[in-house]
């Protein structure tokens, strides 16, 4: 058995990984589309709970009588 090392610089390797990228995001659009979306949601409700740990807490029972009366 050969035993091969390929010695790759980082530029070679960032090369590589872009081609690939764009050739799984060329093949697999819907796949992508639905991650970028799942991405996007995400990064959303992240930026929403730093958002909310801000400002003051509601209380539990305050929202549940606002519901009751809508």
């Amino acid at each position: 058995m050969i035993n091969k090392t390929i010695d790759l610089s980082e530029a070679k390797i960032k090369e590589l990984l872009k081609e690939v990228l764009i050739e799984l995001m060329e093949t697999k659009k819907d796949d992508f589309h639905e991650l970028f979306l799942e991405v996007i949601e995400e990064i959303g409700l992240k930026n929403a709970i730093q958002e909310g740990r801000k400002n003051d807490f509601v209380a539990e029972e305050d929202i549940f009588l606002l519901l009751e009366n809508n």
